[in-house]
């Protein structure tokens, strides 16, 4: 007979969980861990969750066992699903199917890489404008540079100012999921208070410029090569394409993911290497032995290891996506332990990719632990920061391909140092950002 999952902390009669969670979110999750083992169990008001440290339970929701759930309560909450609407993130069965199977091909190795040209361009018009002992705030210098990337390869559309328009309407859209536990997001989702209001004006912004793009490629019916020329002609078996609405949703699923995740590595690698200067000087010293100056290529890639390694190590060490939430759907067992259907199971990245068990002194900056015979030996889902199994993130090649490139390109010209009296601090809303950005002063090389 299967256990029942160890209860967590106590919490309070109506709320749970909710009030330690939401005060301090990674805290509260690193604590669980900790006191309470691999399989926890929570409650946020009448939901019950269960929490998730172990990489086997975690290939068993991601990868083998996924068939017993869909994506997580949190995911179909009116403020994300107004967001994404019925996109790959949150469609499910036959949809969620078709979807993919109709974008897939505009993720094709070699479609990404013809985009390489297009990330080291933008980057180096970005480094233009860069000066010696300047201090700027590196998040929101890659948020821009990765909106005007993803507008172009999306679009093919150079618009500084739709991408300025976007990003503005993306900071409005995010503030409301830092406060998901809370009783202010609950109504805000399911009454028309100022913030909820507030949130539609913002998403109603971008979609104005996403319907805007696809408005003026169907009645042109030109195929430019990028992402909504592919998913504009892509065709079912039955001859079936998608709607204005399914493209919508999945440009904005695509926008989301190609753009603030690339963005957010690059801020946390910028941090990292502020913060180390060994790991900074095998950078430099790669990139003068692999391109002896000139600007890196797709080409560059199988070469600039690495680089590579400090793209993973970031991702390791602040995921993007810090949680990967499932919804069992029918009665189940992870680890030998009895799972109820309704129950929402949450696999923390943010604590599973600090874990001793599988990584020496796990909160150093160390690219060199991503060696291939040192990775070999981490178990599966040790590491997960594009999740696993069949859902696992369409875009991630493209994401890696865009941070490594960036990435290289401004190592070249500028190196970045942390700005005196600048404190970074950790913001998990939807995804994990800097609260107040990260400050750097460029130092030109």
């Amino acid at each position: 007979m299967a256990a029942t999952i160890p209860a967590g902390p106590k919490g309070g009669l109506l709320m749970g969980n909710m009030r330690e969670f939401n005060r301090d979110t990674l805290g509260f999750i690193e604590r669980c861990a900790r006191e309470f083992g691999d399989i926890v169990q929570a409650r946020f008001l009448y939901v019950p969750a269960c929490f998730l440290f172990s990489p086997d339970h975690i290939e068993y929701v991601l990868a083998s066992g996924s068939k017993n759930f869909i994506k997580a309560e949190s995911l179909r909450s009116p403020f994300f699903s107004r967001l994404v609407g019925n996109g790959l993130v949150t469609s499910e069965g036959d949809f969620w199917r078709r979807q993919r199977r109709l974008a897939q091909p505009a993720f094709h190795r070699d479609r990404v890489n013809a985009y390489g040209e297009t990330m080291v361009a933008f980057t180096g018009r970005m480094l233009d404008s860069w000066r010696d002992g300047q201090t700027l705030d590196a998040h929101d210098a890659m948020m821009r540079l990765t909106q005007a990337i993803v507008v172009k390869t999306l679009f093919s559309a150079d618009v500084s100012g739709e991408a300025d328009r976007v990003g503005d309407a993306l900071r409005v859209i995010v503030h409301p999921f830092a406060s998901q536990a809370t009783l202010k997001w609950i109504l805000d989702n399911r009454l028309p208070t100022p913030g909820h209001m507030r949130f539609n004006r913002a998403v109603k912004e971008v979609d104005d410029v996403i319907y805007g793009f696809i408005a003026e490629r169907r009645a042109s019916g030109s195929d430019t090569g990028d992402l909504l020329s592919m998913l504009l002609r892509a065709q079912d078996e039955d001859g079936s394409v998608m709607t204005d609405k399914q493209l919508r949703d999945e440009v904005m699923t695509l926008f989301l993911a190609c753009h603030e995740t690339t963005a957010l590595v690059l801020t946390w690698a910028w941090h990292l290497l502020a913060g180390s200067a060994e790991a900074e000087e095998k950078l430099v010293a790669e990139l003068e032995e692999v391109l002896g100056g000139r600007a890196p290529s797709v080409e560059d890639l199988p070469r600039l290891r690495y680089c590579e390694w400090i793209v993973k190590e970031s991702m390791r060490l602040y995921p993007p996506a810090y949680a990967v939430g499932r919804e069992a759907v029918r009665d189940c067992e992870i680890g030998g332990y009895s799972v109820p259907a309704g129950m929402q199971i949450f696999a923390f990245q943010w604590v599973v990719q600090r874990d001793a068990r599988w990584y020496d002194e796990p909160e150093i900056f160390r690219p060199e632990r991503w060696r291939e015979e040192v990775a070999a030996r981490l178990p599966k889902y040790a590491y997960f920061p594009f999740g696993g199994g069949p859902r696992q993130c369409i875009g991630n090649a493209f994401a890696m391909m865009e941070a490594v490139l960036i990435l290289a390109t401004v190592a070249q010209r500028f190196r970045l140092r942390r700005a005196p009296g600048h404190t970074v601090e950790l913001l998990p809303a939807m995804s994990l950002r800097p609260k107040s950005g990260v400050l750097v002063k460029l130092e030109r090389r």
